[in-house]
């Protein structure tokens, strides 16, 4: 496993759509284990594949907290709802935060690393993390979705990046 350097913005890879996975191997287990290893490096809870240079549909969320990372292959929302504005930061902006309107839920439909369809749902802060990530792989940077940038100053907690 490697920590690879984070893409920050302006990077072209990080407007693209990505390109969906068909072949789950030893190489998109190295990429995610990677992946896992420089969000955890940088202090992040998500990370999508563009991040680290590479235009396919993986994203990574890992809140800790005793709760499963997930691992995202080729993911599709199928269900939000509700709505809430929250401060949010992204690792290819670094000190960039901004207040964020997104459903407070979402449920998605992912392969894992092997392949396998599974069903996700989520609220609240992991919701958020969830569908920022995804909003990566569309080639949407949550700076097109900020509503008021927030000075660091300004934030009573410090803000996960993701």
């Amino acid at each position: 496993m490697a920590i690879r350097p984070i893409i920050t913005h302006p990077n072209d890879v990080l407007l693209k759509k990505c390109e969906d996975i068909t072949v789950f191997d030893t190489k998109l287990a190295k990429l995610l284990d990677d992946m896992y290893d420089t969000m955890v490096a940088s202090d992040g809870i998500g990370i999508a594949a563009p991040q680290v240079g590479e235009s396919i549909q993986a994203a990574i969320v890992d809140l800790g907290e005793g709760q499963d990372i997930i691992e995202m292959i080729n993911p599709e929302i199928v269900e939000i709802g509700g709505s809430e504005i929250e401060v949010e930061g992204c690792l290819s902006f670094p000190d960039i935060y901004g207040e964020v309107e997104r459903p407070f839920y979402v449920k998605v439909e992912a392969q894992d690393r092997t392949g396998a369809l599974y069903e996700l749902q989520a609220e609240d802060y992991e919701a958020r993390a969830i569908l920022h990530e995804i909003d990566h792989l569309h080639g949407v940077l949550f700076t097109t979705k900020v509503i008021r940038y927030v000075e660091l100053e300004e934030l009573e907690n410090e803000v996960e990046e993701v």
